[in-house]
């Protein structure tokens, strides 16, 4: 457990400072994620100065293009120019502002898609488990009909029926309802099993007897039951939805370019050749990999062991024995 302890600071850290920077964006961002500079594209990043001869702010050289073929550029020590910590973009937009308004919006998708799924799926997999007979059949069986179905296909089929130019707005809803109607039968198949095999424990046997009602006895006694699986589940689903996003957007399917998102911010990363030139479009990949590299310290520092489904958003596996029957326990 002490070996644990860093990796979990580490990872909360990770979240953290993640967190503080979406939620910041219009205080910490230098410029305007739109601000295009037409004189700067594709142009490194700019080396930030504390200080100069007259004590003003953190600043940064202008930039003057010398070849635009070979995109090359020189500091121009007599002028001040835009910061662009991360370089600019193929508009000339600073790939560091754009960075983190996308964490904004790519974050509060993952969020809420995350929560839908995990709401969902605790209504449904808590009624299974409870009801039990045929009410736990059909609803096993729909869920374990969602569960064979090869998730980013669905999610690109889903998306791909409805007009490709839509408001972001319209997008935002669109995308949390796929994730979350893609998410949720993961959930409900765990929540299921700690269902059936609590309802015959004693307090909830006593729950009845004193005329407490089945709504009341699962809400109040049987979910919180799975308040450890649900947590550890919505740990997964995050970023399984982040990756989501970044696909989605990243092949013309999600937010429209003009959109800051970390995966319309990879579009442009797919030209490989210039990638050798321009290493700093990478930077939505790097924060995609810091967000999940956070999720997992966390994870794997809870000490839970996370269940399995196989070949779907997550590595988790819950065994469904069928209607009725609770999943075998096992030890840590």
């Amino acid at each position: 457990m002490k070996a644990a302890r860093p990796a979990l600071r580490a990872g909360l850290i990770l979240l953290t400072v993640v967190g503080v920077v979406a939620v910041f964006a219009p205080w910490l961002a230098p410029n305007p994620p739109d601000r295009r500079y037409p004189d700067l594209l594709y142009a490194p990043p700019t080396r930030v100065h504390l200080f100069d001869d007259h004590g003003s702010r953190p600043h940064a050289h202008a930039w003057r293009l010398v070849s635009r073929i070979e995109r090359r550029f020189e500091e121009d020590a007599s002028m001040l120019g835009p910061m662009l910590p991360l370089g600019a973009d193929a508009y000339g937009r600073d790939i560091y502002s754009r960075l983190m308004y996308g964490a904004r919006i790519s974050l509060s998708l993952a969020v809420c898609a995350t929560l839908a799924a995990s709401l969902l799926g605790a209504l449904i997999g808590g009624i299974a488990g409870y009801a039990g007979g045929w009410i736990d059949g059909i609803l096993s069986r729909c869920s374990e009909f969602v569960l064979v179905l090869p998730a980013v296909y669905v999610a690109l089929a889903l998306r791909a029926v409805m007009p490709l130019v839509l408001p972001s707005s319209t997008v935002f809803a669109l995308l949390l309802v796929i994730f979350a109607l893609l998410g949720w039968p993961i959930v409900a198949r765990g929540v299921r099993a700690i269902v059936a095999s609590e309802r015959e424990r004693e307090y909830a046997i006593a729950a009845r007897a004193a005329g407490a009602s089945g709504s009341r006895v699962l809400l109040q006694h049987l979910l919180p039951a799975a308040g450890g699986y649900l947590r550890t589940q919505a740990t997964l689903l995050l970023p399984a939805f982040i990756l989501a996003e970044a696909t989605l957007s990243y092949i013309g399917l999600g937010f429209p370019d003009t959109t800051p998102t970390w995966g319309t911010m990879l579009q442009e990363a797919a030209n490989v050749s210039l990638l050798a030139d321009a290493p700093w479009m990478l930077a939505p990949a790097a924060a995609i990999f810091f967000v999940v590299l956070g999720v997992n310290l966390v994870v794997q520092s809870t000490g839970r062991a996370p269940v399995q489904l196989e070949g779907r958003l997550t590595p988790s596996r819950v065994a469904l024995r069928g209607p009725g029957k609770a999943a075998p326990t096992t030890t840590p």
